[in-house]
């Protein structure tokens, strides 16, 4: 594992996301890496906004959902004292965006919240599982507990 220089926490901004990032957190920690947090937004409308899919954290705008989103997720990366730069939000198919994000930031590790459930075939959600079938990169699941 001494090989994971770049690790990308996927966080949905669910009661789950504290227990998630911790573990991401003291990962990246253990193994001097660089801990990224990416937040996909696919729930809410877009507003008239120049900026195509990435989202600044460090701009206003006029959109109050979209505000209390980016609130959010700085809030997040403040407690687990993450740079501002290293914090996304994009808006798209969050299978897709986590992966094209690895990609581009030539992440070793991403890590993802999967609910385990009785049966196999509802293990992982159907993000969990897209992106662990689809990423260039090892993915680690931590196990939610269902509250």
């Amino acid at each position: 594992m001494n090989n994971y220089k770049n690790i990308l926490l996927t966080i949905e901004f669910s009661e789950h996301d504290e227990a998630v990032a911790e573990k991401a957190k003291d990962l990246a920690e253990q193994l001097k890496a660089q801990l990224h947090i990416i937040h996909v937004l696919d729930n809410i409308p877009m507003p008239d906004t120049p900026y195509g899919t990435v989202i600044p954290l460090d701009e206003n705008t006029h959109d109050k959902l979209l505000e209390a989103e980016k609130g959010k997720l700085r809030r997040i990366g403040n407690q687990l004292g993450i740079a501002l730069s290293q914090c996304w939000m994009v808006w798209g198919n969050p299978q897709e965006e986590i992966i094209q994000l690895a990609v581009k930031l030539q992440i070793d590790l991403i890590v993802v919240g999967s609910h385990g459930r009785h049966r196999l075939a509802v293990l992982m959600g159907s993000t969990a599982k897209d992106v662990l079938y689809r990423a260039q990169c090892d993915v680690l699941a931590i196990h939610l507990k269902n509250t």
